[in-house]
């Protein structure tokens, strides 16, 4: 059973519902350990100084904001706690959008919201006005004393928080080299087909369709070798090469495509 990360409630107007917050995300990612190689030995990882390679403990450690190389500003606990963002255990929205305004690059990590005893009535009166306004609302709240800006929108019997990046994190477009120009328009033959090799791997989307084919694979190794079993080496990976002749190379991916494709699946793709 699920535990809410945080607690608190949100505010829009002059109501407020009160709810908690639980992570929305389970993250499957694998963790290693470093062992030594001759007797399994845990690996200990220790602060070390880095001009006497002395170690030092943690009451000799403060933090420093580095302004040049090698020069640093030291600020005490006292000194950073100063200017916390203030712990208001409050969501607050300050505006609702349409969803599609937001660039999904904004997006960090998502949560559930679910309504405190005795506040469902509000709550489901916030989700369903979401879902028949079919807005998403922009707030700010503090988490573990680190300020955010999220995206609150309605999603089926509950309502999400997706905390989101400033603007000045998102690195602009522009920085980038090598990009095309806007007047750099392809080729009308070559759009066609790109048009309708999209076309021919178009579908609804089935989140449970992808997995993690990695993780997959190196548990079950990791299983078969916790069994006594020898792992023998996998064959490399093929590399993909640079695309030489791109007309060719799109009308092959589509050829090969229809002859994956049921002869009936397509004649109702091309009927629609």
């Amino acid at each position: 059973m699920p535990r809410p990360v945080w607690s608190g409630s949100i505010s829009f107007g002059l109501v407020n519902i009160p709810i908690k917050l639980y992570n929305a995300v389970k993250k499957k990612t694998l963790h290693f350990h470093q062992l030594r190689k001759s007797d399994g030995c845990r690996i200990r990882l220790k602060r070390v100084c880095a001009n006497d390679g002395s170690e030092v403990p943690n009451e000799e450690i403060v933090k420093g904001y580095e302004i040049s190389p090698e020069q640093y500003v030291v600020l005490s606990s006292e000194e950073i706690e100063n200017v916390y963002p203030k712990s208001s255990r409050r969501i607050q929205i300050d505006d609702f959008v349409r969803l599609e305004e937001i660039d999904p690059i904004y997006f960090e990590h998502s949560y559930y919201l679910t309504p405190d005893k005795g506040m469902e009535k509000a709550y489901s009166l916030l989700l369903f006005a979401m879902k028949k306004s079919q807005k998403t609302a922009i707030a700010n709240f503090v988490l573990r004393n680190k300020q955010y800006i999220a995206a609150i929108r309605p999603t089926e019997n509950a309502i999400t928080l997706s905390t989101m990046f400033f603007s000045d994190e998102i690195i602009p477009q522009k920085e980038l080299e090598d990009l095309p120009s806007i007047e750099n328009e392809p080729d009308q033959r070559e759009l066609t087909i790109a048009l309708q090799l999209i076309e021919s791997l178009s579908s609804n989307f089935a989140p449970e369709k992808y997995h993690n084919e990695y993780r997959e694979k190196m548990l079950s190794m990791i299983e078969r070798k916790a069994e006594g079993q020898v792992i023998t080496q996998q064959p490399a990976a093929e590399q993909g090469g640079k695309v030489v002749d791109l007309m060719a190379a799109l009308e092959a991916s589509l050829a090969a495509l229809k002859k994956k494709t049921p002869a009936k699946t397509r004649r109702k793709k091309a009927h629609a």
